[in-house]
């Protein structure tokens, strides 16, 4: 893959006005403000991102979480455009420079397709036509329609909402650049391939776009002739997948801190992995000025996520020949430095205990899986 061809300001939709426009905003930073002032993204601050709204205090929503992703998204976005214009000079007349607008975009439209209670509502839809009242429905889809409902996928519902047009007068819609489509695309593969992870990229309905995204972009297929299509990923796609995974993991501490199911010296513990002896005596002399337990903790966090980009960023320019060549079959964060990763996987490991299995969160999903399910059966 080549970058030249996969930095592309063309709309899927609209590709016969092709760069016209003359004003201050790139394609790729329109692409941003349409989803921002989109309904669709105003609707994610009613779905919980872990923790069940508590009303007195402030957790993490899927609007705050994607927000907080774009802004991180950004930051690797720009960092790379800069690596890659210092490796690359030739690149200075393409719109790599464009990448951090790209990723920050992609970043806030990565969980518009989720359904209501994440994961939780995923299974429940996809148990439904497997296991339910949906199995009834066999008989009226294709063998491909029906792996589309059997291993639903929020992931590819998002691209599925980023392409539809509305009909009318005038066809509507986001009609966001091909780049920024290709960037949301994490699993850039069919339904046929999910198995019983359930993760694809693209239903049935969609293919046929990402195929022609696929092509301008000059996007690697790896599938053959008559074979499940599948495709090498868009790279910046490792962007946004780090962004998602830094964001998730280092906010759901400080959220659990603020709901007492960690303690203030676990939640130190935990972000101090990430720092030398050196760097942890000067936050100490800092902590002094700072007070307030909530800053700390913030404090903390924030200085965790800046390493993480550091250390992401190192990873792609390190492995940018296999991201390229799609054949980089890892991610960012699991090619981090031993220290950022040790780090990293010590603060996953207590999230699943302590988290992501506290009775808070097990409750609100069983009950997201029955009220999907009920819902459903209701048509």
């Amino acid at each position: 893959m080549e970058w030249e061809k996969l930095i592309s300001n063309k709309r899927l939709g609209l590709e016969e006005i092709h760069d016209l426009r003359k004003d201050d905003r790139s394609e790729f930073q329109r692409d941003y403000d349409r989803l921002i002032f989109s309904a669709p993204f105003r609707r994610l601050q009613n779905k919980t991102q872990v923790f069940p709204l508590p009303g007195s205090i402030f957790v993490h929503n899927r609007l705050t979480h994607s927000l907080e992703v774009s802004c991180v998204g950004r930051s690797l976005g720009n960092i790379i455009s800069t690596k890659l214009l210092q490796k690359h000079p030739s690149l200075s007349e393409t719109h790599i420079s464009e990448i951090g607008s790209i990723v920050s975009a992609a970043c806030l439209a990565h969980d518009l397709g989720n359904p209501p209670f994440g994961h939780s509502g995923e299974k429940a839809i996809a148990t439904f036509f497997s296991e339910g009242k949906g199995v009834e429905l066999r008989s009226k889809f294709t063998d491909s329609q029906w792996n589309d409902l059997t291993h639903f996928e929020g992931n590819a519902n998002a691209l599925r909402l980023l392409t539809h047009q509305f009909q009318g007068r005038r066809k509507g819609g986001f009609v966001l650049t091909y780049s920024t489509l290709a960037s949301v695309v994490k699993y850039p593969f069919s339904s046929q391939l999910a198995g019983n992870k359930q993760k694809f990229g693209f239903f049935i309905s969609e293919e046929q776009d990402y195929k022609k995204i696929a092509l301008e972009l000059g996007i690697r297929q790896l599938s053959k002739e008559n074979e499940p299509l599948r495709f090498a990923r868009h790279p910046l796609v490792y962007l946004v997948e780090a962004a998602d995974d830094i964001c998730y993991q280092m906010m759901d501490i400080e959220d659990a801190y603020k709901l007492k199911i960690l303690t203030f010296q676990e939640s130190v513990d935990l972000y101090s992995t990430f720092f030398t002896d050196k760097k942890i005596e000067s936050i100490k002399n800092i902590c002094k000025i700072v007070t307030d337990k909530n800053e700390q903790i913030a404090y903390l966090r924030s200085l965790a996520i800046s390493i993480m980009i550091n250390e992401c960023t190192e990873a792609f320019m390190k492995n940018e020949e296999k991201i390229l060549d799609g054949d980089f079959n890892s991610t960012l964060i699991k090619s981090m430095s031993e220290k950022a990763r040790t780090a990293y996987n010590r603060c996953s490991e207590v999230a699943i205990q302590k988290i992501y299995h506290s009775r808070d969160v097990v409750d609100i999903e069983l009950a997201g899986f029955k009220i999907i399910n009920t819902l459903i059966g209701l048509w």
